[in-house]
């Protein structure tokens, strides 16, 4: 018992007629990896000429003053004790510097909410703006 396949009844094969594509996927795959190897890498950045300022500004360190308030609630400018009038004429004076200092206000424990407010307030109205709250952590616990 037998099965024919196909409608030719000799015992000839039929022709193919269809052209065989595999030499061709052959060529074109080693043409494809022969082209992503003569690519040059290309480089994700721009590389740029910038020019140098000759005239460049030089860094200057900001003047720092430290005011102190004490237990007893008496205002120390970079530790020497002033009173209120003292402090409004000496940030006066500091808030007309170019560039500006810095306030560094620590305030101890015991001392009196009133005292470190006046000071920041007093800093605030004379136009003085950095100002830094140092040794805050005193008060964590």
């Amino acid at each position: 018992m037998g099965m024919n396949v196909g409608t030719s009844s000799s015992d000839e094969p039929e022709v193919m007629i269809d052209m065989n594509t595999t030499p061709l996927i052959d060529v074109m795959l080693v043409l494809l990896i022969m082209l992503i190897i003569t690519i040059p890498a290309q480089l994700h950045s721009v590389n740029l000429d910038m020019p140098v300022a000759t005239n460049a500004a030089k860094k200057v360190d900001p003047v720092v003053i430290k005011i102190d308030v004490d237990a007893a609630s008496v205002i120390n400018w970079n530790g020497s004790p002033v009173t209120r009038a003292e402090l409004e004429a000496k940030l006066a004076e500091a808030s007309k510097q170019q560039p500006q200092p810095e306030l560094h206000i620590r305030s101890h424990a015991k001392a009196k909410y009133e005292a470190a407010a006046a000071v920041m307030a007093n800093a605030q109205r004379m136009g003085l703006t950095k100002l830094g709250i140092v040794g805050s952590e005193q008060f964590v616990n």
